[in-house]
């Protein structure tokens, strides 16, 4: 065991899903930089092992003070949630138990039991018909810690993108495009790339419309409520841009011309992002993280991916990423 190591817990995600598999192939490169326990179930994860081919063996604990962290061993906090489960189905019973998972690894990053929590994919459908009404993992996050300013931010290589809102009706998140939430963004955005070991971030901001509406020609909010916004911040001492131009942007970024990009909806911030994540020559990669919450919580950049779940192919870099992100804040 290397003590000296962050402790990071990995939550199963949804049992039916690639969760369990890309841990197990994640494990050998994961364990050279991070102590690890996965909260799940025995169950589930055994039959990854199976599937995987892998020569690891699991470790039941009941606590986190019985895990041990070998290179051959995976230890898993057992839930007991499922017995018996068939990869690809949308269930509430798989829901419930991705739920209890995140929740439990919640109760132990508050307490201080763990550094760290890295999450496997849900399914917002199975989740949705176990009760929650919750988009993912972002506002169950923030309700459980009563955080009120948070944001999402993903990560690919050079290029990281925070966003003002995420699983709403486009038409509900151009009414989200305030200067308080754009600020609030901003000011989140800073605080989170300080936590990553950049001393003095370079925020770009981007605008709503097309060109950031042109001077006024194609709408205003992006003069009325981002620019304010962006000012505000900049008398506060961020470096914030902006409103710069969306469909420039993200190139400017990823060449190193910015730290992140705000963005003002979930596509506007995604797909730069998974246009470079899903091409990568090491599988698909990139990292979501939760800013503004008192733990650290990263997460894979993919979703259950129930259409190759149980066949063994699914690709573990996103989770390695994820885990080394969150050591990574985790220490700072």
């Amino acid at each position: 065991m290397a003590s000296e190591q962050p402790l990071i817990g990995i939550t199963m995600g949804d049992p039916a899903g690639i969760g369990s598999e890309v841990i197990v192939r994640a494990y050998p490169q994961i364990h050279s930089f991070a102590n690890v326990i996965v909260i799940g179930d025995e169950t589930v994860l055994r039959d990854a092992l199976c599937v995987c081919e892998s020569n690891l063996t699991i470790d039941s604990v009941d606590s986190v003070d019985s895990a041990s962290f070998e290179a051959d061993t995976i230890s898993v906090l057992d839930l007991g949630r499922i017995d018996t489960f068939e990869y690809g189905r949308v269930e509430a019973e798989y829901g419930r138990a991705s739920l209890a998972y995140i929740r439990r690894a919640i109760a132990l990053a508050t307490a201080g039991d763990i550094d760290a929590i890295t999450t496997a994919p849900i399914n917002k459908q199975a989740t949705n018909r176990a009760g929650s009404e919750h988009a993912g993992h972002t506002g169950l996050l923030a309700e459980a810690t009563s955080t009120e300013r948070y944001s999402m931010m993903l990560i690919e290589d050079t290029l990281r993108v925070s966003h003002v809102s995420t699983h709403v009706p486009l038409s509900e998140a151009v009414e989200r495009v305030t200067t308080e939430n754009v600020y609030k963004t901003i000011e989140i955005t800073n605080e989170a790339l300080l936590g990553l070991g950049i001393e003095t971030p370079k925020i770009a901001v981007a605008g709503l419309n097309p060109h950031a509406s042109d001077g006024g020609l194609i709408g205003h909010r992006d003069l009325e409520e981002i620019e304010p916004a962006v000012e505000q911040a900049r008398e506060n001492g961020i470096r914030a841009f902006g409103p710069e131009s969306p469909d420039t942007v993200y190139v400017s970024a990823s060449q190193g011309a910015y730290d992140c990009v705000v963005s003002m909806y979930h596509d506007q911030g995604h797909i730069p992002i998974k246009m470079l994540g899903f091409q990568s020559e090491g599988g698909i990669s990139g990292v979501n993280l939760t800013i503004g919450l008192p733990i650290v919580r990263t997460s894979v950049d993919h979703g259950t991916a129930f259409d190759i779940a149980g066949e063994g192919i699914a690709s573990e870099q996103s989770m390695i990423d994820a885990v080394r992100t969150a050591v990574k804040l985790a220490q700072n």
